[in-house]
């Protein structure tokens, strides 16, 4: 699979209704402002400091949907017209292979995003998409992946259904503290 796919996740009563669409060029600019947050700098291993960097990461997401191995969405709060959408954060489907019974999932949000809602509800509809797309493949299970010390993630990980399945060894330089691993299956 490797056309462009929108999911939707409905609004709740403190968040507005999300929009999650593969990542854009005209999301360059949105994307470097949401890195500039030092929360989201110290979790992600590569941050974005520059309009090049961001351009580069977007055609990489585009790269991996036509590769059908990578498939990253810009999670946008959807708003009413005119008003332009707004970028709350990411969401990907990671490492997928035809007969391979897993893949990852990942995420991240800006920081006027967090304590809403918005991750849950991003990796919720991504998971019931990746399942449903990729289940006559052999997927079977999603990996998500996070260091110890990211409380947010962990509670992220348990609203959505992924319990906690082991505690992984450090992996520096990228990874300096243990990890955990949550796992959710079909």
């Amino acid at each position: 699979m490797n056309a462009p796919v929108t999911l939707t996740a409905t609004a709740t009563r403190t968040s507005p209704a999300l929009t999650l669409r593969p990542w854009r060029v005209e999301d360059v600019t949105a994307l470097i402002e949401a890195h500039r947050d030092p929360d989201l700098r110290r979790a992600t291993v590569s941050p974005l400091d520059s309009e090049d960097a961001g351009l580069r990461w977007v055609r990489a997401q585009e790269r991996g949907w036509a590769a059908g191995d990578r498939f990253a969405f810009a999670v946008l709060e959807t708003a009413p017209d005119p008003v332009p959408p707004r970028l709350l954060g990411n969401v990907v489907l990671k490492e997928v292979a035809s007969g391979k019974p897993s893949a990852q999932v990942g995420y991240w949000t800006a920081a006027q995003a967090r304590g809403r809602g918005v991750a849950s509800r991003a990796l919720a509809a991504l998971t019931v998409w990746a399942f449903d797309a990729f289940r006559a493949d052999g997927l079977e299970c999603l990996e998500l992946l996070h260091q110890v010390d990211n409380l947010a993630s962990c509670r992220v990980a348990g609203k959505s259904g992924y319990p906690l399945d082991s505690v992984l060894p450090p992996a520096p330089p990228a990874y300096p503290l243990n990890g955990h691993l949550h796992v959710r299956r079909v």
